[in-house]
Parts: structure tokens; C-alpha cells; sequence
């Protein structure tokens, strides 16, 4: 998708002849009705005219390609400026423009990372030209026209209002320069980027190059587990972008300063898909290439059972085990015995340990005084059980006690549901968690269905599911196990639809996500929490309805067998108002969680038909016709100098 699309000479007819900026907050506002903040109006104004400022030149073919905001499939990353064209052998070319309105920066001891001036203060952010190179590369692995064309890609990076470049060119981010070179404020600047663009287009193509990308077909998302044992090998599969960059760099930097006098804390707060667990086993990796005692910990069974078994191929089960451990595992573990100790899904940890949750005093505690560094991944929003008790507040106050200091982190680059920020915002608002900005959602951001029956979104599960294996049904807690004790009984039955599916198998365990076959079982939140599929199959139990325009849970329909709310009754009897709501959240956030497991599509199918007509009603099928140049097409909004 972009924002604006045309050739040079029509890109200067609209930078200089009417305003860029009022062409493209028109068009925006025409597509989407939204407001747009002064702040991006004057980003596209002072970026866009500097642009056109240094294309202004015949050394530029007037008929090479122009576009403004690519929206990187499978991403929320936006491309500032695309230009498209043929070089000297007359190969189809792609340069990649990254604009920023920078004035200043300072040097860091951190890999690719640079420290700025935001609007929000300063901070640390990725270097332009690793930004430029990563978007680049986010780009060549998620279209495949760029990818199986090997299209040629040249990123750089303009920062028209940047005057000295000594430390952006420092010899420490020599490497990101070179492979994405970055130009500055100044006549000379501009004339040195202009014979940049020129040596790479020779002749234009009319933004044919733009408009193949633009249709392309959109190459598989690369799951976790798929990469794993070269991510443990110390192989780059994953490019970190943005937050990631800043996340990850950061971390190593705390780490690597941790002492048993000077321990650290780190939370890293981020929703589903921001690369949580992407980032966490990159800092198992490179921690433990720097010689640091390192373990991941999760509370889940399940991403570890499909971890420690795509690892088994490649490494000794010692070797599984002295990198993977459950987060009960350090009840009796000395102090600052780990260097590091990297927690995902930091959410679920529970106070007691074991069977029986009698053993030990706090996972909380008990992890930070195991280690130097205890560096925490946590969605609170993924809360689902009575038992969990993952906040970040607690974290803090643990932290607190065994004196150590603490650093907050924010994910927020989105690489899941087809990285729509909007769908997990509409998710949030719709389900009732929080209000958002997206009382509605555009299904054209993400293949988000309500079905009238669950056979159908069975059948289309599996038709899915035919392609790589990557598809599966689950469902909220609200029917009883009762295969586990008779094979040939069904669980999840719905008599008027002719459906009976029973949950996931005992000996498939933590492993359900990827057995084969296991398509034909139904998952619940213990089996898929804290792992993805390209498809997800949703059925919604009574435990959530719609009343009066009103989301309403219903803790007493969940099943008996359920532990997720064990103790809501007895906690009922003597704090009725904050039982409640603790219960309500924990629903609310179960089917959060169930409907963000798909990375392209969520199908659901709501057991109370009032709630299917409610969320039914909240997708915005209708379609606003672009009043503007036919030429000029909108996307979600992203101030053009957000790191």
C-alpha cells in the first residue's frame, strides 16, 4: 500500500505547484476522515520539499518512479520515499529514502544505535543508515517480487536539516554507512545525494518497478521456530528493527555491566507480535557468545516443549537444557548465580512453584536474586489465569528489594495479525479492554471473519492448514476434558451445527501447535499462549457476550475442569468487586489473547448470537472512493521522523 504514487515531474508539480502537503493530507483526509496531527502535516511539507529540492536537477529522469509511505507487507514499517527507475545495464532499480528532520545527535557505546531529540525528549534510536538497511532488507524477505527477482535495493538515508555529520559518520557505524549511505544539510549535501540517486537511475520506467512491488505477491512470514537453531548459531534470521534494535542493543549493554553488587532489572513491555520472543532468544544468543551464564525462562510449557523439540536434531539434550528452564526452576538457586536470565511471557509467572503451587516463596523474587540481569518480557494484557501475577509494578517492587536498578523498554514494531497496529487497537476497544482510537476496523488491514457456524471455520482451518501445516482451531475454556479419560468422547460440541472436535491430545502436550494432524484437535490458551500460526480459528463460549452494546463475562460458564480461574468462588465471598473484575480481565484478555495468534487471518465463531452481530457490526465494509488524483492512495498515518 502507499500513500502517493507518480512520476518526478508530477511529484514537482505537487511539491512546488501545489503544496505536498495539501495534497497529501487531502487525499488522507478523503480516504479516512481522520484528523491528521500539525506535526506530520509539517513533516511532509519540510521532508517532501527538501526532496524535491535535490530532485529538481536533469541529471534525474523526469519519468522515474515516485512513491511516498510503502507500507512493508506483513509490517507496520512505512518506506519515507521509494524511487524506481533502470540503471546503466538497464536493470530494474529500487532506492529506499529514509527522511528525518534531525537536527542533532550524539554518539553511543551501542551497535547501530545513535542518541536524538524526539518530541517526547530524548532517547535512543537506530542509526539512519541502519534504519535505511533494515527496512531494506525487511522488504527483500516479505515481497516476493523483490525477493525472487532479486531486485536490486539501494537504501541511504536524507536528513535535510542535520549540518554536521561527524558523529553519524563516526567510524563505529562505518559498516550501516557503507551499505546505506547517509546525506546531510547544505548545497553540497543535496548536490552529492542528487548525483547519488542519478548513478543509480539512468532512465526512468514510470513507476512500473513501484506498482510489480506494490502488487506482489507476499512472501511467508518466517516463524520463530523455524529459525531457531540458526538464531542459536549466532546466524542473523531476523533483522530487529526500530525498538527492537533500541531493546536488544540496550539489554546487552545492562548485561554485560551486571555485577552481584550492581544487579539489574529490565522490563520490556510489548503487545502481541512485537518480536518479544524474537528479541529474547537473539539476547540467549549473544549473551551466551560473550561468555555470560545465560538461561530463557518461560512459565509456558508449550513454546518450550516446541523449542527444546526443533532443537533436538541439532544439539545434545544437555546442551537444550542448560539453555531452556521453567520459570519454577529457581526456588533453591543461589544468588547472582545466571549472568542473565531472559524471561518471556514475564506475564505468567505465578507466585508459588510445582504441582501443587506449594514450593518456594515468589518466582518474581526468586529469579532477580538468581541472577545479575533478570531482564523481563511482559504483556499484561496476556494475563489469563488467577494464579498469574506478572505485572510490572510487582516486578518493580521486588526489584526494589534486592536493590537493583530498573530499566524500562517498549516494543511496539507490529509483526503479526499482518502487522495491523489497527486490528489489535479495534481488538482492544471492541473486546472492551480499553478505549482506542478504532471503534471499527478496516478489513483491509487484516483478514479478521465472523462466521455463523463453526463448521465453517473448521472447514476453512483446514483448508489453510493444507498449505504448510500453519493453521489451527482453539477455543475458550467452557467445555469439559472429557476425552482424556474416554478417546472416543468429544469436547467442544455444539449440537445445531453438526460440530464435535475434542481438545488437544495428551501425548501431543506443549507440542499441539506443530503435530501433524493436530489440525484435527482444538487448542486452548495453555497450548498456543506465546507461539503463532498464519491462520487461527476462534470459537467464543458463553463466558463472553454482548448485552446492550456491552461486553459481559460470564466466569461461571467456563468449565469445571478449568484451574484458569481456580479460587474465583471462595475470593468471590470476600471481595466481590475486585474478584469480578479480576475475572473479567482474565477472559477478556484469554480471547485477546486466542485472536492474536494469527499472523494473516482470525476467523471466529461466537456461541451467543448477539455478540456475533455485535462484533459483525464493528467491521467497516464499506469503502470511501478516493476523491483525489486517481494516482494517490492512503494508508494509516506515521510521522515521517519516528524512529
Amino acid at each position: 500500500m502507499i500513500i502517493y504514487q507518480s512520476t518526478k515531474a508530477g511529484f514537482l508539480d505537487d511539491a512546488f505547484g501545489h503544496d505536498i502537503e495539501a495534497v497529501v493530507l487531502g487525499a488522507y483526509q478523503d480516504r479516512t476522515g481522520r484528523r491528521v496531527a500539525k506535526t506530520e502535516i509539517r513533516a511532509w511539507k519540510e521532508s517532501l520539499l527538501a526532496m524535491a529540492k535535490v530532485l529538481r536537477h536533469e541529471s534525474i529522469p523526469n519519468d522515474c518512479g515516485i512513491a511516498i509511505e510503502y507500507v512493508i507487507p506483513q509490517t507496520a514499517k512505512r518506506i519515507d520515499l521509494l524511487m524506481s527507475g533502470l540503471d546503466e545495464q538497464n536493470r530494474s532499480k529500487l532506492i529506499i529514502i529514509e527522511l528525518k528532520q534531525w537536527e542533532t545527535a550524539s554518539k553511543t557505546n551501542k551497535d547501530g544505535l545513535v542518541r536524538t531529540r524526539f518530541s517526547g525528549g530524548e532517547g535512543d534510536a537506530s542509526h539512519p543508515s541502519y534504519q535505511a538497511w533494515s527496512y531494506a532488507e525487511l522488504l527483500r524477505n516479505f515481497n516476493e517480487e523483490v525477493y525472487s527477482r532479486d531486485i536490486p535495493l539501494q537504501p541511504c538515508a536524507y536528513l535535510h536539516n542535520f549540518v554536521d555529520g561527524a558523529v553519524l559518520n563516526d567510524p563505529i557505524y562505518l559498516s550501516y554507512v557503507e551499505l546505506a549511505p547517509i546525506f546531510l544539510s547544505g548545497q553540497g549535501e543535496r548536490e552529492r545525494l542528487r548525483a547519488f540517486i542519478a548513478q543509480h537511475v539512468r532512465r526512468g520506467d514510470r513507476g512500473k518497478l513501484i506498482v510489480q512491488i506494490e502488487n506482489g505477491r507476499i512472501r511467508p512470514s518466517r516463524r520463530l521456530i523455524d529459525a531457531l537453531v540458526g538464531m542459536l548459531q549466532g546466524k542473523r534470521e531476523f533483522v530487529l528493527i526500530d525498538d527492537q534494535k533500541v531493546a536488544y542493543e540496550t539489554i546487552v549493554a545492562e548485561a554485560m555491566e551486571a555485577s552481584d553488587g550492581a544487579k539489574r532489572v529490565i522490563i520490556v513491555d510489548g503487545g502481541p507480535g512485537t518480536g518479544k520472543s524474537v528479541v529474547a532468544i537473539n539476547l540467549l544468543t549473544a549473551l551466551t557468545s560473550k561468555r555470560l551464564l545465560a538461561k530463557y525462562v518461560t512459565k509456558n510449557r508449550a513454546p518450550r516443549a516446541v523449542f527444546e523439540q526443533t532443537l533436538s536434531g541439532a544439539y545434545r539434550r544437555s546442551k537444550i537444557a542448560s539453555l531452556f528452564a521453567g520459570s519454577g526452576e529457581f526456588i533453591e538457586t543461589p544468588a547472582d548465580t545466571f549472568d542473565a536470565l531472559v524471561v518471556d511471557e514475564a506475564h505468567r509467572l505465578n507466585d508459588k512453584s510445582g504441582l501443587y503451587a506449594n514450593l518456594g516463596n515468589n518466582q518474581i523474587d526468586e529469579i532477580i536474586r538468581a541472577a545479575k540481569c533478570a531482564i523481563f518480557f511482559i504483556d499484561e494484557d496476556q494475563r489469563v489465569t488467577w494464579k498469574d501475577i506478572g505485572r510490572k509494578s510487582e516486578i518493580e517492587a521486588w526489584a526494589r528489594k534486592a536493590g537493583a536498578a530498573v530499566t524500562h523498554l517498549k516494543l511496539e514494531s507490529q509483526f503479526r495479525c499482518a502487522g495491523s497496529d489497527g486490528y489489535l487497537a479495534w481488538l482492544d476497544q471492541v473486546l472492551g479492554i480499553r478505549d482506542t482510537a478504532n471503534p471499527d476496523l478496516d478489513p483491509d488491514e487484516f483478514d479478521f471473519q465472523v462466521f455463523d457456524s463453526p463448521t465453517e471455520v473448521r472447514r476453512l482451518i483446514e483448508e489453510k492448514n493444507r498449505t504448510a501445516n500453519r493453521a489451527r482451531m482453539v477455543a475458550g475454556y467452557c467445555w469439559d476434558w472429557k476425552s482424556k479419560k474416554d478417546p472416543n468422547a468429544f469436547d467442544v460440541v455444539l449440537p445445531d451445527h453438526e460440530f464435535a472436535m475434542q481438545w488437544n491430545l495428551a501425548q501431543d502436550g506443549g507440542l499441539w501447535i506443530t503435530a501433524e494432524r493436530s489440525v484435527e484437535q482444538i487448542g486452548c490458551i495453555h497450548t498456543c499462549q506465546g507461539l503463532e500460526v498464519d491462520y487461527i480459528g476462534v470459537i467464543v463460549g458463553p463466558d463472553l457476550i454482548v448485552r446492550n452494546g456491552e461486553i459481559v463475562t460470564q466466569p461461571e460458564r467456563r468449565s469445571r475442569q478449568d484451574q484458569s480461574i481456580k479460587g474465583y468462588k471462595k475470593a468471590l465471598a470476600t471481595a466481590p468487586v475486585e474478584t469480578r473484575a479480576k475475572a473479567d480481565a482474565i477472559i477478556k484478555n484469554t480471547y485477546r489473547t486466542l485472536m492474536t495468534r494469527g499472523m494473516k487471518g482470525c476467523f471466529v465463531y461466537f456461541t451467543d448470537p448477539a455478540t456475533a452481530a455485535h462484533f459483525r457490526a464493528r467491521i467497516a465494509y464499506r469503502r470511501q472512493e478516493v476523491q483525489a488524483k486517481p494516482e494517490l492512495r492512503m494508508v494509516a498515518d506515521k510521522p515521517m521522523d519516528q524512529p
